[in-house]
């Protein structure tokens, strides 16, 4: 029986509550973590997500991750079984989990992720509960168009709680942008009294082209190049038109839906 602490990352990368917001920016920014914990000492105090980075605007230099943080929906222990941390994460509707020795000593011991679970099903070959990723597929897609730009792209994702959305042109899907992408590129929430006045455009730092996937594929075809890529949406298309080199990706085609890692995982958990 597999638990926490046998797939868990230990010793995560974490902040102080006085570390800087532009400190913990640099480290979502280089890195590839969904989410940074904020320590005083080995002490949990909370979790800064991408979605609270994205909030701030590069000209509040001066903010700490203490006013930015935000307590954690669901905190892991080591010997909590990995069945019961998957549950507790999609009724969460979260990717990602702080882990700490026990409740009342809350020592951070390491951080366990929706990517550390399929791939640790993977690799026990386990069977989902679903035959093909249409059964799985979420059909009313939230995505932008490619010469929308950034600041409200920014909004959507706020609104919606998307980590990453189609990048649609002329009907068709031609790419991908992430939260992550508008951090890397520097333009992060404009603010209204000033700041950059013309942010660019979609097209300019999307991600092209992109990775998809058709409904009559298996679900596990879906996890591995989730895995493969560190991918959390996966477009699920008709009429791919395939890069010939790259058979997984497409210079466009008809979106149909999409599925995330969190549909994914759901698909194996009874």
């Amino acid at each position: 029986m597999n638990h926490v602490k046998d797939i868990m990352t230990p010793d995560p990368v974490t902040v102080s509550v006085d570390t800087y917001a532009t400190k913990v920016r640099s480290i979502l920014r280089d890195e590839s973590f969904r989410c940074v914990p904020v320590v005083s000492g080995n002490h949990l105090e909370g979790i800064i997500t991408r979605g609270n980075i994205i909030k701030i605007s590069a000209t509040k230099s001066n903010i700490e991750a203490r006013g930015i943080m935000e307590t954690p929906k669901v905190i892991a222990r080591p010997d909590m079984e990995v069945s019961e941390i998957s549950r507790k994460l999609l009724e969460a509707d979260i990717v990602q989990a702080p882990v700490v020795r026990s409740e009342d000593s809350m020592d951070l011991v390491g951080i366990i992720s929706v990517a550390d679970i399929l791939e640790n099903i993977l690799e026990r070959k386990l069977k989902p509960l679903k035959q093909n990723i249409g059964e799985i597929t979420v059909k009313n897609v939230v995505t932008c168009n490619y010469d929308a730009p950034l600041s409200k792209v920014w909004e959507k994702m706020d609104d919606t709680g998307f980590s990453g959305l189609p990048v649609i042109k002329k009907n068709k899907i031609i790419g991908m942008i992430t939260r992550k992408d508008i951090i890397n590129s520097g333009h992060l929430k404009i603010s209204k009294d000033g700041g950059n006045k013309k942010p660019p455009l979609v097209e300019s730092i999307m991600k092209t082209p992109p990775i998809v996937i058709t409904p009559e594929k298996g679900i596990n075809g879906a996890a591995e190049l989730m895995i493969k890529f560190n991918i959390g949406r996966l477009p699920v298309v008709d009429n791919p038109v395939y890069i010939k080199k790259e058979p997984q990706r497409v210079r466009e085609a008809d979106i149909i839906g999409i599925v995330s890692r969190e549909d994914v995982l759901g698909s194996y958990i009874n």
